[in-house]
């Protein structure tokens, strides 16, 4: 029998209005099951959800949606800079990094998900991650931490995925066209106008098809990036491989750092409830299948590319692993392999983007939608259209306007992914199920949040370092 009693309302629980109201309106009891079917068979008191849980996050999917939905949004182009981050590292402390991260990142994102199974079964299920913050630590860290950062995580990803998508495409283009004449930002608005077609996909559920061939895009362009370094390295005309560390003291320092935050930010999520969501009733379980399916995929991936980047080139790994297969606009590899390449990256990026799309699309649909009115409705449609393609066109324009981006981008990771994925999951778990201060759970995730609270703070630093010494290299709409 499961237990339907609510919780001791909170003070200042109005405070959040529509933002409480998919946890409070869904719960119905059915006998011998576990979960709640949050969008059928409830009385109209009690159907209240608003127009941004009901229409983006809709609850229809499988566990095997699921991990195409976590695979997307964890194994994208960002694993392709592992290769760089093991220079500041070296081959020790990098695969030891890679390996604490999968191991951290898969503990704490299970723990999420039993804490969502936990309010779930107690008739208070929760779709978003400010939901959880406000039930667990109260209105105000919802509202004015969790849901700030989220969102600026979120948002910043989406900016990235179209710039490092007008990167490649002009590196297609450079290709057939060494001397031609068109500029980044035209490759970033190129590629803006893919995203502006693909977010007005209308639910995270709806993407489970284009999500599953994103799996595959990944990959495939981590097996043309794997053996295109293989075959370098194998080259007598390859790289010298060096894998020592470069610079002084006070820039090995700062680069361990900054190596650790690129990596977090690689294995980063921010969207774990979200995805949860779109997991039709009952949950539980269901999620723990999806992170096994996603983590298979990454170790493939993360690993063969971080390994064989690394061996290939040493401590000349570029930034991003596909530049290292050119010199000086010249391919190292066969053109084709380049281009194809290329194009598996920029198919999945355009996945990846409108993953991340879902947390805006979703204020934006509580914000102009009426709940009441069907969702392929006139009154719905137009402003479903209307903005999102403002945040497209917003989030190009910032992508074209600053090609350094990815500098800034570093230091949201650290304010962002680490607190959302690392440190919040075991906070979350430990304030939910109360273990004993005796037990090894309750240490093992007090220590992770301190070890990760005091890393956040230190990668932040080493990223707005980095920001200072890259400052004089800005330019607006630079042709980078």
């Amino acid at each position: 029998m499961v237990d339907l009693t609510p919780y001791p309302k909170r003070e200042k629980e109005g405070e959040m209005g529509s933002l409480g109201n998919s946890a409070n309106s869904k719960a119905v009891h059915e006998a011998g099951e576990d979960d709640y079917d949050h969008h059928k068979h409830l009385s109209p008191t009690h159907q209240q959800l608003d127009a941004g849980a009901l229409f983006v996050l809709k609850s229809k999917g499988s566990w095997l949606h699921c991990g195409y939905h976590l695979t997307t949004s964890i194994v994208a182009p960002p694993l392709l800079s592992l290769p760089f981050a093991f220079t500041f590292l070296g081959w020790a402390a990098g695969i030891i990094s890679l390996v604490v991260g999968a191991l951290v990142t898969f503990y704490s994102y299970n723990l999420l998900s039993l804490v969502l199974e936990h309010h779930a079964q107690l008739g208070r299920r929760h779709l978003r991650f400010r939901d959880m913050a406000n039930e667990i630590l109260g209105p105000k860290w919802g509202r004015y931490y969790v849901g700030p950062i989220q969102f600026m995580v979120c948002y910043g990803a989406v900016i990235a995925c179209t710039l490092l998508g007008g990167q490649c495409m002009k590196a297609i283009y450079l290709l057939s066209q060494p001397n031609g004449s068109m500029k980044l930002y035209e490759f970033v608005i190129i590629f803006g106008f893919l995203m502006l077609v693909l977010a007005q996909i209308p639910s995270f559920h709806s993407l489970r098809h284009i999500n599953l061939i994103s799996l595959f895009l990944c990959l495939a362009y981590s097996a043309c990036a794997a053996a295109a370094s293989i075959y370098r390295g194998n080259s007598s005309k390859g790289p010298t491989k060096d894998y020592g560390l470069k610079g002084d003291a006070e820039s090995q320092i700062f680069g361990i750092f900054n190596a650790i935050a690129i990596i977090a930010t690689t294995y980063g999520n921010g969207i774990i409830p979200e995805i949860q969501a779109t997991i039709a009733p009952p949950v539980k379980g269901k999620m723990f299948k999806g992170l096994c399916v996603c983590y298979t995929v990454l170790i493939i991936t993360f690993f063969t590319v971080a390994i064989t980047g690394y061996w290939a080139f040493g401590n000349h790994s570029e930034g991003l692993l596909l530049s290292n297969f050119l010199d000086d606009g010249n391919p190292l590899v066969p053109k084709w392999f380049i281009l194809m390449t290329n194009l598996f990256t920029i198919l999945q990026l355009s996945a990846v983007g409108v993953v991340y799309l879902q947390p805006t699309n979703e204020v934006l649909e509580r914000t102009f939608a009426d709940p009441k009115s069907k969702e392929l409705s006139a009154r719905n449609v137009i402003p479903r259209v209307v903005s999102r393609s403002l945040s497209v066109v917003i989030a190009t324009t910032v992508a074209a306007m600053l090609p350094f981006f990815g500098d800034i981008n570093a230091v949201i990771g650290a304010f962002g992914f680490m607190p959302l994925d690392f440190i919040l999951p075991v906070i979350f778990f430990n304030l939910t199920f109360k273990p004993s201060k005796r037990s090894l759970v309750f240490w093992l995730n007090v220590s992770i949040a301190v070890v990760f609270s005091a890393l956040a703070i230190i990668a932040a630093i080493a990223a707005v370092r980095q920001i200072v010494l890259d400052a004089k290299t800005y330019r607006l709409f630079a042709n980078v």
